[in-house]
């Protein structure tokens, strides 16, 4: 912000301040996120598409994961064949329609989404330690405010 602040001195930077930090926490969180996956050769992006099928209690489509991960349909794709290849994802063909595939977890996949769920729970909780609880309890509440806000406020672009 210093250094902006010399460039445009006029200039509000206050976004910067919340924006630009929430980017780098993201980016610093994913590298982290990513190091840790590595040894099950999987990537955070990878890991978020095998924890919205084991959550979700159903089949989804492509569209569906696309939607809750907030990821390209293209990047979905590539990602879901790479797991399919790996054996933890498979894709079943709707019956009726068969453009549409329903994508379910494999018991290889179940299982190694149960197996790494608590290491990354721990590994985040050691990332988080530096702050105490109820400054934690805060920013969730700050976040999930600024979530609601945005997630009312910004128009959905097909992608």
């Amino acid at each position: 912000m210093r250094q902006w602040q010399q460039v445009h001195p006029g200039l509000d930077l206050e976004p910067i301040g919340v924006i630009g930090r929430i980017n780098r926490c993201a980016a610093l969180l994913q590298q982290a996120a990513d190091a840790q996956l590595r040894p099950e050769q999987l990537t955070r992006a990878e890991f978020d598409l095998l924890g919205t099928l084991r959550r979700s209690g159903r089949p989804l489509t492509a569209g569906e994961l696309a939607r809750e991960t907030f990821a390209s349909g293209a990047a979905v794709t590539k990602r879901l064949r790479r797991l399919e290849e790996q054996g933890l994802v498979e894709r079943r063909t709707d019956a009726r329609d068969r453009r549409v595939a329903h994508l379910t977890l494999t018991e290889a996949g179940q299982a190694l989404s149960d197996r790494t769920l608590p290491d990354q729970l721990d590994r985040e909780q050691t990332l988080l330690a530096g702050l105490p609880p109820e400054h934690r309890e805060q920013l969730a509440e700050r976040l999930a405010e600024l979530l609601r806000h945005l997630e009312g406020s910004i128009p959905h672009v097909p992608r």
